[in-house]
């Protein structure tokens, strides 16, 4: 029986590296159904206490939450901007953690981040590898792609060492689910 996966681009751009690069990640496994999301198909407005005593939880927040409940894995990919995570993938975060403290839901996670830099999100990845766990990630292999307009040409890493590890990665993933 294939194993559901979610795909996510922490990222709110159109044309998200890290939404390519997430997708092309889980791609390379078998036996799985991929549920590819992205954040700007849902109406998610900026999080406050106040709103949401106002006007409580936004319908597209339980729909995430339910769709995160549904799945038995992850493969994010994490856009950096400034060092964090980008302001569209924290919001949704914040709101999530209100349905449920888990947003993980303890499921197997393989944890990815690019840029086009020559650190690949490492501060971002950083950050989340410190944080996630205490959200209910099951962070089973981590890997941060370098340069990405340099490293991932007509939809395939071109670094043979890069790719090599990642599919190292992704494999040890697949062992997990």
């Amino acid at each position: 029986m294939n194993k559901k996966i979610i795909t996510l681009g922490g990222s709110s751009s159109q044309k998200s590296i890290n939404k390519e690069f997430a997708n092309y990640a889980a791609e390379l496994m078998e036996n799985i159904t991929i549920e590819s999301l992205d954040l700007n198909e849902y109406q998610i407005p900026l999080f406050s206490v106040d709103l949401e005593a106002e006007k409580g939880i936004p319908a597209d927040v339980l729909k995430i939450s339910e769709q995160f409940k549904a799945t038995d894995a992850f493969v994010l990919s994490l856009a950096e901007h400034n060092g964090s995570y980008a302001a569209a993938f924290k919001n949704v975060m914040d709101w999530i953690s209100r349905v449920d403290g888990s947003i993980w839901k303890k499921k197997p996670m393989l944890l990815l981040s690019t840029s086009p830099g020559a650190r690949g999100g490492a501060t971002v990845m950083a950050t989340a590898l410190g944080s996630f766990p205490h959200l209910g990630a099951t962070v089973v292999e981590s890997f941060s792609l370098p340069s990405f307009f340099d490293n991932f040409k007509n939809d395939d890493i071109v670094d043979n060492a890069l790719k090599a590890e990642l599919l190292m990665k992704v494999k040890s993933f697949e062992k997990a689910l």
